[in-house]
């Protein structure tokens, strides 16, 4: 068993241990509307469960909305009806085509709770600020390299998420399935663990310090703490590996999340996030995006250590380069 893997068994095996310790009656808690929602037996909200943040609403405004902040409801349900007829892969394949998963494997979501033309929220137009001349000047040189290498030249050209390494940074944003977040707490200690990759955080709670400037992370190093009804996790140390999906450019050190956790009422937690990266981007930048209540059970996301078939991918890629053009 290699070290990344003992850690991530090792962190898996204390979120179940923690979870065991949760009286069942507490982890059963529900508020109902006409209450406030659940709180642990030491007396902060009750943020634990499974929760799913699925939407089709983008990152970024696009450009034909520029000026309108939120949906009517009317709108909202017109544009589901036609995001979900567009996406559909449940269709006759095309010749030649061996077709591709049906509806039932996707979890795309709707449009976010709040009716938003974007997560995006400051700045005001919904879009990711500018970058700053080192931020554009490593946009540049990454774009190069792709160009000048191609995406299947070596296995380090593949994506992380390909590589079973990493598939959503911090803060998270959805994608086609698997956007579902574990949440258990402890006095001491909050832990999440997102099912894509079976990734866990595990924050404490007792005011430490974040570790040295020396030691980088994929997914930072994170503390929380928290403001009244709200919990806030700050993340720092991240490495140069760092991810933000919807953004396609590189991220400097500098890179510093905040996100807020609120729970609002039995299947929401309002999740907001604020991204501040002054070797990247001109401003800092922040968004919303509901948590919902899921039911059932959490199924683990068994992504092969390092993926064998790129081996095949590669290998495909050698044998179109010695086809004849």
């Amino acid at each position: 068993m290699g070290p990344r893997l003992r850690v991530v068994v090792t962190a898996v095996w204390v979120v179940t241990i923690v979870a065991t310790l949760i009286p069942p009656t507490t982890a059963a808690q529900v508020a109902t509307s006409s209450e406030s929602p659940p709180r642990t037996p030491w007396g902060v909200p009750d943020l634990q469960g499974i929760w799913n943040n699925a939407t089709t609403t983008p990152l970024q405004r696009p450009a034909e909305l520029a000026g309108q902040e939120f949906f009517t409801h009317e709108e909202v349900a017109d544009r589901d009806a036609r995001v979900g007829d567009a996406r559909n892969t449940d269709r006759s394949p095309r010749a030649g085509d061996p077709g591709t998963y049906n509806e039932f494997w996707w979890e795309r979501g709707r449009t976010v709770a709040n009716n938003r033309t974007s997560l995006i929220v400051d700045p005001a137009d919904g879009r990711l600020p500018s970058l700053t001349p080192e931020g554009q000047r490593r946009a540049d040189l990454r774009a190069r390299t792709r160009r000048a290498r191609g995406p299947y030249d070596s296995f380090e050209d593949r994506p992380l998420a390909e590589r079973c390494l990493i598939y959503r940074g911090v803060p998270a944003f959805p994608t086609g399935y698997n956007n579902n977040y574990h949440i258990v707490q402890t006095p001491g200690y909050v832990a999440i663990l997102q099912e894509h990759i079976h990734s866990v955080r595990l924050i404490p709670l007792d005011g430490r310090p974040h570790v040295t400037p020396g030691v980088r992370q994929w997914l930072g190093d994170s503390r929380a703490r928290w403001e009244g009804e709200t919990l806030v996790v700050e993340t720092t140390n991240f490495n140069d590996h760092a991810l933000i999906r919807g953004f396609n450019g590189d991220l400097g050190d500098a890179l510093h999340v905040v996100e807020q956790f609120t729970r609002v009422d039995a299947d929401r937690i309002d999740y907001r996030f604020s991204v501040t990266d002054t070797a990247t981007w001109t401003r800092p930048w922040s968004g919303s995006l509901p948590l919902t209540r899921l039911q059932g059970l959490m199924y683990e996301y068994a992504c092969h250590e390092g993926n064998y078939a790129l081996g095949n991918v590669l290998a495909g890629a050698r044998a179109q380069e010695r086809a004849p053009r």
